[in-house]
């Protein structure tokens, strides 16, 4: 928000050092982002009016434009297009220095010389904008509409050298949203005197306000207060220079008499107010309702706008608040912006002035929905003084009277309508908690003294006690805490004695996170690298994915592109094109790792409850965080996954977690090759769980994806953190001791049916092996010679160790022959050689 230091005046009498002032406003918590000299270096500048506009031939951007400058023409080359011939626009001639040092030569663009420049708010730095000329006069309007050509800026304007501060206000300080705002604070801490601007009288009609217009509020919970004046005999003029000129510094453009001070008294008090034109309101009244479904309104940009077209956040019920005619025609969108149809033009002549206050967290939705924020909606959805409003509507109907003419009158009375107003806080503060939450040694009179200047009322019930009433402007402040932050903004943070935080329970990492790092850095030694794609994907890559056909996934309704408008159901679609990427340019050789959040798509069931409101707090997606790894080096596939499942879950100790064959079309194997894939289940829980899927990814994918050629085999491991890491069961952390004996190992190649799960096969092994089997280990998968069709040969190496003594050449051949046996019984499987 941009500040004025002569509007900041206006308030108290702070002085010029304004290097101490940006200083006191850093401190106490409203950052000063920018300071800016505005007034100076304008010496120069001239006001011109535009005599002719014309193309330049093979330039787009660009075109001459003749001005009058009190000498006569002048042609200067402009890419500006806000303006129109016969505007009055800020010219600096040749020889000019613009603020900054920034001196203006003759050019030649096109084959066209241009004499000087015409220049924006922004270049003569007194506004923001640079998106065009500054407008200082059209079709008299303006901040200068009567200034002849050739007259210097400075008079033009009424210019004066000024400071403007550009702070950077927080959300949750809604009445430093204006100038009287952050005058309160300032003057506070510097202990100078603060006062409002007191309305002065006006002309008052002889009819009564009731007389003339209506109000009718039938949803008060969108709409607690809403007030309605009418002014009469209205002359739509020009600003007085000096509101012009503060608005332009503020940040606004001067537009006219009228809405100019509605704008002020929004950015000088933080109450927005909105005036229409009562003769071109229908029934000559208003009426505030929540907005039917689909219901439709033009606004004051031009743009018809639909309301009621989306939920944006839990227990939002789409109600946007409209302001009506009497005859109930939406005539703007309350709190927000205004309609076309009544905005206030040259013609008008009454003016039914309204000033509200609207429920801030439906404004915040109203304003997202709409996708329209404005300087109103900023400062209702924060919460704005309700207390304040008369105050904000009698100083517009005083400075209006400065210039709407002899027959301006305001009509006697006042429709207010009253609802659900918040009532003011209090606030109990103990001085002893003051003093343990900011290390200070003050007493009751020192904590009054800081809160009583911004508006804080105090009372002392007890000694070490104050009974604290929060002002309306003020809805921040709810509990102890608030006003104890109060109290060390002014006490100032930078005289808090320095402490060293101690506490009892020391920030660490949760046991997930503990292990979930210790999965990167497991996978990061099989030699792959972490990568970070979008959750965000286009429909396609779902189905270039063979996800599912059609692609099932959650749409974004607002993406920010059409090429990234669903959440991604698995890690592999954005894996692929990284793999892709690099292959592209010759890094074909790579192995990458991702850890991150998949949105499946919600049960129907779920949906219903979260959308009939049944269960409030029920998430309608269901988040998962996995890790995908792709391994695409030379001679990576199935096998390589699959030993890199067992190297991960070694170090972490998982057990009873086995790899099972896919079932022909399961879903779970969707975009994975259809025989060189398995799913990890887990099978020691009282229910199975799938941990996840590894072997090699779909051929056809790698098609899709433009990979084939880079790779014949790409190894895929994927595995859902949550249940690896909280629900498999795994091995003890304590150590067990190390035997001191010889170890034996046995190597047994059985043939069995390619339906029989290896893990079923050592499954049985282990079991059979009893408490000496110190490890097992497949080494070897045979086809061909020897072995018939529909079977394979699994080869396992199992090393048998006693803790107390070397085993006898009898006992391993004992342990042989029962896992032998076992085998052959429990999987039909024969020892292969016999």
């Amino acid at each position: 928000m941009r500040v004025p230091l002569s509007w900041l005046r206006d308030f108290a009498p702070f002085g010029t050092d304004t290097a101490a002032l940006a200083a006191t406003l850093d401190d106490l918590g409203l950052v000063v982002e920018s300071v800016e000299q505005v007034g100076e270096g304008l010496g120069d500048v001239l006001v011109a009016k535009v005599v002719a506009i014309d193309a330049i031939e093979g330039a787009d951007k660009i075109r001459k434009v003749t001005v009058d400058s009190g000498g006569g023409p002048t042609e200067v080359v402009c890419g500006a297009w806000n303006f129109e011939v016969g505007d009055l626009v800020p010219f600096a001639p040749v020889g000019a220095v613009l603020p900054g040092g920034f001196e203006i030569s003759r050019r030649t663009m096109r084959g066209v010389v241009s004499n000087g420049m015409l220049c924006s708010g922004a270049e003569l730095r007194l506004s923001d904008d640079a998106g065009g000329l500054l407008i200082l006069g059209r079709d008299g309007t303006g901040p200068a509409p009567g200034a002849a050509p050739g007259t210097p800026l400075v008079e033009a304007l009424g210019i004066e050298a000024d400071t403007v501060f550009d702070l950077a206000i927080e959300a949750n300080r809604p009445d430093a949203w204006s100038v009287a705002g952050v005058a309160r604070d300032l003057a506070a801490r510097l202990r100078l005197p603060f006062g409002l601007p007191e309305p002065t009288t006006v002309p008052v009609g002889e009819e009564e306000v009731g007389a003339l217009a209506s109000v009718v509020v039938e949803d008060p919970d969108l709409c607690p207060r809403f007030t309605a004046r009418v002014l009469t005999g209205v002359r739509v003029a020009p600003s007085p220079q000096w509101m012009a000129r503060r608005l332009t510094l503020a940040g606004m453009r001067p537009i006219n008499n009228v809405v100019d001070a509605s704008n002020y008294v929004m950015l000088e008090l933080g109450q927005p107010t909105h005036p229409y034109d009562l003769d071109r309101l229908a029934g000559a009244g208003v009426r505030v309702r929540a907005a039917r479904p689909g219901e439709q309104v033009v606004t004051l940009d031009g743009v018809l706008r639909t309301a009621g077209t989306r939920a944006v956040g839990p227990g939002d019920d789409r109600r946007d608040c409209l302001i009506c005619d009497a005859t109930g025609s939406p005539v703007g969108i309350g709190g927000i912006m205004g309609g076309a149809g009544t905005e206030i033009t040259t013609t008008t002549t009454r003016v039914l002035l309204e000033a509200a206050y609207f429920d801030p967290m439906a404004i915040a939705r109203s304003a997202k929905r709409f996708g329209l924020r404005t300087e109103a909606s900023a400062r209702f959805e924060r919460g704005c003084d309700p207390d304040g409003i008369d105050r904000a509507a009698s100083r517009l109907v005083a400075l209006l009277a400065q210039t709407a003419g002899p027959a301006y009158r305001l009509a006697p009375g006042v429709l207010d309508l009253r609802g659900p107003v918040p009532e003011p806080t209090r606030v109990q503060v103990r001085t002893e908690r003051v003093n343990a939450i900011l290390g200070t040694d003050l007493d009751d009179g020192d904590i009054a003294g800081y809160l009583e200047p911004i508006g804080f009322t105090c009372e002392r019930p007890g000694p070490g006690l104050l009974s604290v009433t929060v002002p309306s402007f003020r809805p921040d402040t709810a509990r102890e805490i608030d006003v104890i932050e109060e109290v060390a903004r002014h006490h100032g943070y930078s005289n808090l004695p320095r402490r060293r935080p101690f506490t009892t329970q020391v920030g660490r990492l949760t046991p997930y996170q503990r292990e979930r790092r210790l999965v990167r850095e497991v996978v990061a030694g099989l030699g792959a690298h972490e990568a970070w794609t979008t959750s965000l994907l286009a429909p396609q890559d779902l189905t270039r994915a063979r996800l599912t056909d059609p692609p099932a996934a959650i749409e974004i309704e607002n993406p920010l592109t059409p090429d990234e408008s669903v959440l991604r159901t698995s890690l592999l679609p954005g894996l692929m094109r990284a793999l892709a990427y690099n292959a592209d340019r010759r890094h074909g050789e790579l192995r990458l790792f991702e850890i991150g959040r998949v949105f499946p798509p919600p049960a129907p069931e779920r949906v219903e409850r979260a959308l009939g409101h049944e269960d409030p707090a029920c998430s309608v997606v269901d988040e998962r965080e996995l890790l995908g790894v792709a391994l695409a080096h030379d001679g990576d596939d199935a096998r390589r996954a699959v030993a890199a499942w067992e190297v991960l879950a070694d170090a972490l100790g998982v057990i009873e977690v086995e790899v099972r064959a896919l079932a022909p079309g399961d879903p779970l194997g969707a975009g994975l090759h259809p025989t060189r894939s398995a799913l990890l289940v887990a099978v020691g829980a009282q229910e199975s769980a799938v941990v996840g899927q590894v072997g090699e990814v779909d051929p056809e994918v790698l098609e899709a994806f433009g990979l084939a050629q880079a790779h014949q085999r790409v190894g895929w491991l994927q595995v859902d953190l949550g249940v690896l890491l909280r629900d498999v069961a795994r091995r003890s952390p304590l150590l067990a001791p190390v035997s001191r004996f010889p170890s034996s190992d046995v190597d047994l190649a059985f043939v069995v049916a390619d339906d029989v799960p290896a893990a079923e096969v050592r499954r049985v092994l282990v079991a059979a092996a009893g408490e000496l089997l110190e490890t097992v280990t497949l080494f070897d998968v045979y086809r061909g010679p020897g072995v018939e069709a529909g079977a394979r040969s699994l080869a396992f190496r199992l090393r048998f160790c006693a803790p107390d003594r070397t085993l006898t050449d009898r006992e391993v051949g004992q342990l042989r022959a029962a896992c032998i046996t076992a085998v052959e019984r429990a999987t039909g499987a024969r020892l292969r050689g016999e």
